[in-house]
């Protein structure tokens, strides 16, 4: 109980942050507090869920008691209770695509009303009924034909443009989300699109400018990011997963789907050389069938199969988007699915480009917990969520200096009109 106050009086000192990913297999909750210049875990929680297929949810009831007993447990761990979180978004019904916006510069100079008018104008085109807009990511700036501009406030010109990535996704899917959400007493702080959350907690700044992409291998989906000289330009998804990994093992070992996670997880792997002859594993029967012993190179066989044209199918879209001839440093692979032993090395040979895998980077606290690939969504949402807060912060102050600019320049002009009175 003493802890749980420490803890309590702790939080109450900085600000409390919290992070909610709706996976296809798993819920995951994570606390944070943040500090001026860092991110502090700590309370983790994480639930098994039925209720999502393909990151979509289809069991409404599930999924709220998959995300109450995720919540449960992180602020159990933590001492600390919850009432906004940072939301991901992800699966089939993402969709983005690019435009472009212009204004003319008031005043000679760019200042931040100029830039919120320009992503405003790019923002201007028709979007469907059913689909709602998740984000709107400036790639660079253009100032009187001058390109390749990252942050134009102050600088001088008549003209400004700007190249911007919108984000879509599903007005009824993203509904359902925060309805499962809302049912268990949270507030929904923010929308985050998965694989950009992946990113702030993988990615360095280097790797973004020289160009990078980043895939998010779910339980349902393959959720994939690039980045060009610091801005996001594609955003993709691959219906396939985790899950499909387990299918096979199941009909190929004729065992259950549990016993098949299992030996995937335990016992898996994505490259058959690396694995002996002489190791064996135990399988165990369905409908009360005894207990069969294989040789492992059987079930990596079968994970090898499904590991290869999951890759392909990535390279594909990657490919067909022209993408893969801008990514300098490479894939960085990262999600639950991600952790398949040989994954990485079969990726460098199928993309022909460095391949690494992604866990969180950037956070402190139980780290020994959240540094692991199927919490990198998670992180990334404390992450943004952190930004955002500390940007609305600035506007904040910046609003309120301007605001009290404003009054002693009134008060001087009246006490200057009272005296030549």
């Amino acid at each position: 109980m003493a802890n749980a106050n420490n803890s309590q009086s702790l939080a109450n000192k900085k600000r409390v942050i919290a992070g909610l990913d709706i996976g296809t297999t798993k819920v995951a909750c994570v606390i944070a507090t943040q500090g001026t210049d860092y991110i502090e875990v700590i309370g983790v929680g994480r639930a098994a869920t039925t209720g999502m297929k393909h990151g979509v949810v289809v069991n409404i009831e599930a999924t709220t008691e998959a995300i109450k007993k995720a919540k449960e447990e992180a602020e159990l761990m933590s001492g600390v209770s919850v009432e906004k979180v940072w939301l991901s978004i992800g699966g089939n019904h993402v969709e983005s695509f690019d435009s472009m916006g212009m204004v003319a510069i008031k005043n000679s100079e760019v200042n931040r009303e100029d830039i919120e008018r320009v992503i405003e104008a790019a923002k201007a085109v028709a979007i469907p009924n059913d689909r709602q807009v998740l984000h709107v990511l400036p790639n660079d700036y253009k100032i009187d034909n001058q390109p390749g501009i990252s942050d134009p406030i102050g600088m001088a010109g008549v003209r400004l443009e700007t190249n911007v990535h919108i984000v879509t996704g599903a007005k009824s899917a993203i509904q359902n989300a925060i309805k499962c959400t809302e049912n268990t007493g949270l507030k929904v702080q923010g929308l985050v699109l998965e694989q950009l959350a992946s990113c702030k907690a993988v990615l360095s700044d280097d790797e973004k400018e020289l160009g990078v992409a980043v895939v998010d291998i779910g339980g349902g989906t393959c959720d994939i990011i690039s980045y060009s000289q610091g801005s996001v330009f594609h955003t993709g998804v691959v219906p396939v997963g985790g899950n499909n990994f387990t299918h096979d093992v199941a009909m190929g070992l004729r065992t259950t789907q549990i016993d098949a996670e299992n030996l995937k997880k335990k016992f898996g792997c994505a490259l058959v050389e690396l694995v002996t002859e002489e190791e064996t594993i135990d399988v165990e029967g369905v409908g009360g069938r005894q207990k069969r012993t294989i040789a492992r190179k059987n079930l990596c066989e079968i994970l090898e199969a499904r590991a290869e044209e999951t890759l392909q199918l990535i390279k594909k879209e990657l490919v067909d988007s022209d993408v893969i001839s801008k990514l300098g440093s490479g894939l960085v692979l990262t999600g639950g699915a991600s952790q398949l032993v040989g994954l990485v090395e079969m990726g460098d040979f199928v993309f022909d480009l460095p391949v690494r895998k992604g866990a969180p980077q950037k956070v402190g606290g139980l780290t020994d917990v959240i540094k692991c690939s199927s919490y990198a969504t998670a992180v990334g949402l404390l992450i943004y969520g952190s930004e955002q807060m500390k940007k609305s912060d600035k506007r904040k102050q910046n609003d309120y200096e301007d605001n009290f600019g404003d009054k002693i320049s009134g008060w001087f002009r009246r006490a200057k009109e009272a005296l030549s009175e």
